[in-house]
């Protein structure tokens, strides 16, 4: 089988547009993936990646195969201290026309008691990587995991898919000619199976991994994109062209359309900019009344002052990625598109820019909302939760089996959990669960906090229904209780994923920047919803 990477709908969406945008240049070549059954001793590439286990000093399987063609050239390796099988560890040996390739890479698993889909996704990455910087334009691989290493062959073959292309991931478009070092992307990795009973279940797996890891690379894509070319508009655009290419059903609300519609909380945010809002909405299987609906609603704050309540300008920097959730929306309903989920998925992407202005709200403000409750503004900077506030009261209209909602919402999220999960918060037990479990098959972590009834007294307000800031303290929990207040008669959870859209440290599936956080989330979630 031979599955290809198609240039991402993004890049070219970008290369139409006019102005500064049309300044875009994409060095980045996507890979392609094939799927062949066979011996990796006997393929035919630029370079052959194998595999071991820390403390293993006599390789078998694919890995012995590959060592005894070498006349144990991986053994010596071993027993001389060169290699011992450590996590993120390579060896590169040449085979001296002993194999077709005339290169094998070995890559480190670690301790086979550790080892996890986590482990199985590095090793992948850390291979492609290194390839890369080998300037191969061909790799040969076998599936890091399966046997041996505890995985199922489909779990396997996912995690090296996703690992090759996310850890590829670079994002280096506006530069104005490529960095010194930099080398393309392999043309080609081909996944090599010596079961032929297994290389059918490999075929699969591959469709659906490029499937989800394309998601991942368009959220990442968004959220890496500069604020002055990633507009609610231009936003909008994107999702346009989304659903074009997956067969969404796609509509944007503008300004006119949302006051109408009374939305005056989410108006309240969007008028303080020129950049006029969009309200996103994707459906997949948007005409099909007789499957349950779950929706998706991601705050598109496309860049974030503060408002009023101005933040500290040293990181301001950082508030391009403010709407990342609505990235991971607009690309999970992508992938929902690509993968024909039997499913009806809704995705909301209320998207605006939070600027101080002539037209800006203030603290001590009063705003009417979509549901006709009403909020006072105690903090300008408090406004990715009134966005989300009229696009939940939207929601009810589908009548949804559920609703979640994702927003790099709180500070507070990163100070509780750190860069290692997202907070989610549920009305709904079996909700959550359902959230937990795909969090643990995606590897977008996700950890449950409480959502008190005290919660709800810090946001009490004299002069309106509820105020958008219960202060310092309790601000993550507050922060739910608020958006909570704006759903009515169907389960709901809200995820903050403040910390987790931008990554600090290179990682090898995660590279610095944007990470693409909650699509593989939702697209596990959905996967799930029938079993």
């Amino acid at each position: 089988m031979r599955v290809v990477f198609d240039t991402n709908v993004f890049v070219a969406a970008m290369l139409s547009l006019k102005g500064p945008a049309a300044q875009l240049l994409e060095w980045r070549i996507l890979v392609e993936i094939r799927v062949i059954q066979g011996s990796i001793a006997e393929a035919a590439a630029d370079l052959v990646i194998v595999n071991l286990f820390q403390g293993v000093t006599t390789p078998a399987g694919a890995t012995g195969a590959v060592d005894a063609a070498l006349g144990g050239a991986i053994q010596a390796a071993i027993a001389a201290g060169d290699f011992a099988g450590k996590t993120g560890e390579t060896l590169l040996l040449y085979t001296h026309g002993k194999l077709p390739a005339p290169r094998v890479l070995i890559v480190g698993l670690g301790e086979a008691t550790r080892f996890n889909l986590t482990a199985a996704r590095n090793a992948a990455a850390t291979a492609a990587r290194r390839a890369r910087d080998l300037g191969v334009r061909t790799a040969a691989t076998i599936v890091h995991g399966a046997g041996i290493g505890g995985l199922e062959s489909a779990v396997a073959a996912n995690a090296l898919v996703e690992g090759t292309r996310l850890g590829l991931y670079r994002f280096e478009g506006y530069r104005s000619k490529p960095p010194k070092d930099w080398k393309p992307d392999p043309d080609w990795v081909a996944i090599v199976e010596l079961d032929p009973a297994r290389a059918p279940i490999y075929e699969t797996t591959v469709a659906r991994a490029e499937a989800v890891t394309k998601g991942v690379i368009l959220a990442r894509d968004l959220v890496n994109t500069p604020a002055n070319l990633m507009t609610p508009t231009i936003l909008a655009e994107r999702a346009a062209a989304v659903a074009e290419e997956t067969g969404l059903r796609f509509q944007a609300l503008g300004r006119a359309e949302c006051k109408a519609l009374g939305m005056g909380i989410y108006m309240a945010v969007a008028e303080e900019s020129e950049q006029d809002p969009k309200f996103i909405i994707l459906e997949h299987n948007g005409d099909r009344d007789d499957l349950p609906a779950v929706v998706l609603a991601g705050k598109g704050v496309t860049f974030d002052s503060g408002g009023i309540s101005l933040k500290p300008g040293e990181e301001m920097w950082r508030m391009k990625g403010d709407m990342a959730g609505a990235a991971a929306v607009i690309a999970a309903l992508g992938v929902a598109g690509r993968l024909k989920l039997p499913l009806r998925v809704i995705g909301l992407a209320p998207c605006a820019e939070n600027l101080p202005g002539g037209r800006a709200q203030k603290p001590g403000d009063v705003f009417r909302g979509m549901a006709g409750k009403t909020m006072e503004v105690i903090s300008t900077d408090a406004e990715g939760r009134m966005l989300l506030a009229d696009a939940l009261a939207y929601a009810a209209r589908y009548r949804p089996a559920a609703v979640v909602d994702i927003a790099t919402l709180t500070g507070a999220q990163s100070i509780a959990l750190g860069p290692h999960a997202a907070a989610v918060f549920a009305n709904d037990d079996p909700l959550a669960a359902r959230l937990l479990a795909a969090a643990e098959t995606s590897d977008d972590r996700l950890w449950r906090l409480p959502l008190y009834e005290e919660y709800a007294e810090a946001i009490k307000s004299q002069v309106a229904d509820v105020k958008n800031s219960g202060g310092r303290y309790s601000g993550i929990g507050s922060s739910a209780k608020f958006i909570e207040h704006f759903t009515e008669g169907y389960p709901w959870a809200h995820i903050d994923m403040a910390s987790m859209s931008l990554a600090e440290e290179d990682k090898p599936a995660q590279p610095k920047g944007a990470t693409g956080y909650g699509v593989r989330l939702f697209t596990a979630l959905l996967e799930g919803w029938g079993s």
